[in-house]
């Protein structure tokens, strides 16, 4: 199993397809709008137009299951992403990381961590890098500013089979 065998809501609802992005490598993270780590939303954006020509893409999840500090609709947070941070990204519909309602894309990609590293997420903004072929390939925690997995994106473009 990959990450291509999922499917997610867009923030208008419809199902997209993560087979959509096969081939590319990408970064998954659960953001909030009113969150202390909000402003990584700019650090986003920025590896964002470095990459995003070699083959990256960013798919933000908000989640509003820390502190509610993803009010809102979809639509809504979406909007106050691109007017604020200016983000071109993908963003999606809410969801929940953790618990009953957890969504099947994030139960995956913490038991592909296994391990210590398959607890729950501690915050919003948690990061997960993929590989080109939809293999799960590292976890950053929340306080891992966008910046600083430069380099692991870049190694991972690198990787064209």
């Amino acid at each position: 199993m990959t990450i291509y065998d999922f499917e997610v809501k867009q923030t208008n609802g419809t199902e997209k397809s993560l087979a959509d992005y096969r081939g590319k490598v990408l970064l998954v993270v659960n953001t909030a709008t009113g969150c202390g780590f909000t402003p990584q939303y700019e650090g986003l954006q920025n590896l964002y137009e470095d990459f995003q020509e070699k083959g990256f893409e960013i798919l933000d999840f908000p989640c509003n299951q820390f502190g509610n500090q993803a009010p809102g609709t979809n639509n809504e947070i979406a909007e106050f992403c691109q007017m604020k941070y200016h983000t071109t990204f993908q963003t999606f519909a809410k969801v929940d990381v953790n618990g009953e309602n957890e969504a099947p894309l994030y139960s995956y990609l913490k038991d592909a961590q296994g391990g210590l590293l398959n607890k729950a997420i501690k915050w919003n903004f948690t990061k997960f890098l993929i590989d080109r072929e939809g293999n799960v390939i590292k976890r950053y925690a929340s306080q891992t500013k966008p910046e600083e997995i430069a380099k692991d994106i870049e190694a991972q473009l690198s990787n064209v089979k």
